[in-house]
């Protein structure tokens, strides 16, 4: 009987280290084979993934001894809570150890929309000198709009402040005196309306479900940036290709989408968009942030069956 499944991706001397003494079984294709993940799961006490194994209902059926998920990551809504909750299995987080890889992501993507001149190389290469073409824009006293003032929130807007922009933030959730130096309270609208750029740090959840619809896009300021490497199905992905296209919205860096992995059909919907980044949900993924992800979910794992819970 294995104590362990690993089903995606993890730091392997993270799982050499820490949890050499235990019975594990490190199958990354198991994301992609879910009836020889859920075969595995009638005795095992713990189980670990990343965003992209769905722990609901019928996977916790199939695992009546699981007592511990790890999650290789923050984000928490491919795993049922609630269910979990009531059957007592702990759930571990990799709370603030890709925080980082977050913040260098946002602030990288932003740096590169405003200025807007590093897809020049091929024709430099091909002998053309652009120079007035690629007249960008520095961040320095620009406005960023943070939607969600958690943990990452606040240290993209620390080091935003440290670049010269003024940083103002909207989240219900979080009391005016636990804003950073430097960064003022907004409702979502005048963030919307007053932003140069606009960076998305929100759970998923039922309030948060496309927060940025098309009519909040639309009262954006005109040429802003935006920017989610927060969670797919906050904003409306289509609305946010129309703006690029139109030039309402200046650029954008989406790194999350509402279906994961993005397929070619409906990534269709970016064709033909200027100034924009996709990335593959790859904001918090660095090798440093993955061995510190790793060694954490690891050690909790390890530590919660050596309890015996």
């Amino acid at each position: 009987m294995a104590a362990i499944v690993i089903s995606e991706f993890m730091d392997e001397d993270a799982i050499k280290r820490i949890l050499g003494g235990l019975d594990v079984i490190y199958d990354q294709t198991l994301v992609e084979r879910r009836a020889a993940l859920l075969a595995l799961l009638a005795d095992v006490p713990a189980l670990i993934v990343r965003n992209r194994t769905q722990v609901d209902a019928e996977l916790l059926a199939k695992a009546p001894k699981l007592k511990a998920v790890g999650r290789l990551g923050v984000g928490l809504d491919n795993i049922d809570m609630a269910a979990c909750r009531a059957r007592g299995i702990a759930v571990y987080p990799a709370t603030g150890a890709n925080d980082v890889s977050v913040v260098e992501y946002v602030i990288g993507t932003m740096l590169s929309l405003l200025r807007g001149a590093f897809a020049a190389t091929g024709e430099v290469i091909d002998g053309q000198w652009p120079r007035t073409k690629l007249l960008g824009r520095e961040a320095s006293a620009k406005q960023l709009g943070i939607i969600g003032f958690g943990a990452i929130g606040r240290k993209v807007g620390g080091a935003a402040v440290a670049l010269g922009m003024r940083v103002v933030a909207y989240d219900p959730y979080m009391p005016e005196a636990d804003r950073i130096w430097g960064s003022e309270p907004a409702d979502l609208d005048a963030l919307l309306r007053g932003s140069d750029v606009v960076s998305l740090h929100v759970p998923l959840t039922a309030g948060t479900k496309n927060l940025l619809d098309r009519a909040a896009i639309a009262r954006m300021k005109r040429g802003a940036i935006l920017i989610n490497a927060a969670r797919g199905g906050v904003l409306d992905e289509a609305a946010v290709a129309d703006a690029l296209r139109t030039g309402a919205l200046g650029g954008a860096a989406l790194d999350v989408f509402e279906q994961e992995p993005l397929s070619k059909a409906r990534a269709q919907v970016f064709a033909g968009c200027p100034n924009l980044i996709l990335t593959p949900h790859i904001a918090g993924l660095t090798h440093e942030s993955n061995v510190r992800v790793s060694t954490m979910v690891a050690e909790k794992i390890r530590d919660h069956l050596a309890r015996g819970r």
